[in-house]
């Protein structure tokens, strides 16, 4: 039997072409959830959630309102701080599992509001809290070819897929959109250095097939069914084993260690998964910015709040290293090793 190489560090030799963020922008819903609303309908408390989550409140959608409506409010954001025009753009890649609907895409539906008549849009909708992550990485490759300028938008409105009566996933969620224009770079050595992304099948987190992509105002009672279901403990034991994990095998296929990067951009799950993480690698949270505190789990967009955050305080300077690292459901992980320019 012949034995193939394993070339899995040849993989992830650096890109020929720089890719710059070159503006973000943050959308959240105007209307704040507190521990204190939940446990009028909850069997829970304000102290268990912090105790447990870290997390004290998060944003809901307006019922009249879609996924799309945060994707644009965020990507209009993003395109002014980075000075291009909506109209030049060559991609919108959506990163989503909660979308406005099955067809037509809600990329299309974004890039259309935002006047994007020739970009190319893309849906990224199967790795959860892992969209974002896939659709950075895509638009990192697209920039390669033969795209000037890409948008991401990672935006995701768990409150519709989670059940109003169910503690174990209803204080875990909230809802927001994070936008990233992506540009060709000029400064050699910056931009995406290395990755590291990973799949282990499972069931532990999954919303049945059915209707949990329609607006609240169209679901009834019959279609509780297809709310998310998570099982915490499978969530909690892969993220805090898979994400240091990614975390050093991305920094380490750059010749770096992680003692050296500058910021940590880590999934905003469950702030004792960020505390975990950041202590399987041995790193001070000084460094790992923390947004899941005022948001809950933002689903795709999670560990753009924090990047965004950051970006937007001007605290992100020239030659400064950073990952972004998630998992998702299925599960999925990932990790993005960047500098920036």
């Amino acid at each position: 039997m012949t034995t193939l190489p394993d070339t899995r560090l040849s993989m992830h030799t650096p890109l020929a072409v720089p890719v710059a963020i070159a503006g973000t922008g943050l959308h959240l819903p105007p209307a704040v959830i507190s521990n204190q609303q939940l446990t009028e309908t909850l069997d829970t408390s304000d102290e268990w959630i912090v105790e447990h989550t870290g997390i004290r409140e998060r944003r809901h959608l307006s019922p009249e309102l879609a996924v799309s409506d945060m994707a644009v409010a965020a990507a209009e954001d993003a395109i002014a701080a980075s000075g291009v025009r909506a109209v030049d753009l060559d991609a919108v890649l959506i990163a989503t599992y909660t979308g406005d609907q099955i067809l037509p895409s809600t990329a299309l539906m974004v890039a259309d509001r935002l006047g994007a008549r020739r970009a190319l849009p893309i849906d990224i909708t199967q790795a959860a809290c892992a969209n974002g992550l896939q659709a950075m990485l895509l638009a990192a490759h697209l920039l390669q070819s033969t795209a000037r300028t890409v948008l991401v938008v990672a935006a995701d409105c768990a409150s519709r897929v989670t059940d109003p009566a169910d503690r174990t996933t209803r204080v875990f969620f909230g809802d927001a959109a994070v936008a990233i224009v992506l540009t060709r770079g000029t400064e050699p050595g910056t931009g995406l250095l290395s990755w590291d992304f990973g799949a282990e099948l499972s069931d532990s987190v999954q919303i049945p097939a059915g209707g949990s992509r329609l607006p609240a105002s169209a679901r009834t009672v019959a279609e509780g069914a297809h709310y998310l279901h998570m099982d915490g403990r499978a969530v909690w034991e892969m993220a805090t084993e898979q994400l240091p994990r990614s975390i050093e095998n991305a920094v380490r296929r750059a010749g770096s260690t992680v003692n050296s990067v500058d910021h940590f951009f880590l999934h905003q799950a469950n702030l004792r998964i960020v505390t975990a993480a950041m202590d399987r690698i041995a790193v001070s949270m000084d460094r790992a910015p923390v947004t899941v505190d005022r948001l809950g789990n933002t689903g795709s967009a999670g560990a753009f709040t924090a990047l965004h955050t950051l970006m937007s305080q001007g605290r992100i300077h020239s030659g400064d290293t950073f990952v972004l690292s998630a998992i998702g459901a299925g599960f999925q992980w990932g990790t993005l090793y960047m500098r920036h320019p």
